[in-house]
């Protein structure tokens, strides 16, 4: 165990025994059942981080989208495809943009600026 560790453990016990976890909400009940049961138990700390920051399966299952589509382009040579597969792209992304800014990140996307020029050009 390196010091940090040493030095968290000892703080834990003597906070323990001063009955500062005593008013605790939820002191002496069971835990809630775990969502996150079917997630291997080694990876399940990394899923709770992830998921109190605010990342989600959903902008994790687009990004893989928006890979895969991203690879069939390169890939593509009939240009209705490929402007299909374009097409499907830009609707990921505006997704995944839309997401983002909820959770207010930034998105630096110039697809995402370009494809919300377009709309705002055919509405106004």
């Amino acid at each position: 165990m390196d010091f940090f560790s040493i030095l968290s453990e000892d703080r834990i016990k003597k906070a323990y025994k001063d009955g500062e976890f005593d008013n605790l909400p939820g002191y002496g009940k069971p835990l809630p059942p775990d969502d996150l049961s079917s997630v291997p138990e080694n990876l399940r700390m990394a899923y709770r981080i992830m998921k109190n920051a605010g990342f989600t399966d959903e902008e994790n299952q687009i990004k893989k989208e928006m890979m895969t589509i991203e690879d069939l382009m390169k890939k593509c040579e009939n240009q209705e495809e490929k402007k299909a597969l374009q097409k499907k792209l830009n609707e990921k992304l505006l997704r995944y943009n839309s997401m983002m800014s909820k959770r207010r990140q930034n998105t630096n996307s110039s697809l995402f600026k370009n494809y919300e020029e377009k709309i705002n050009n055919k509405l106004f």
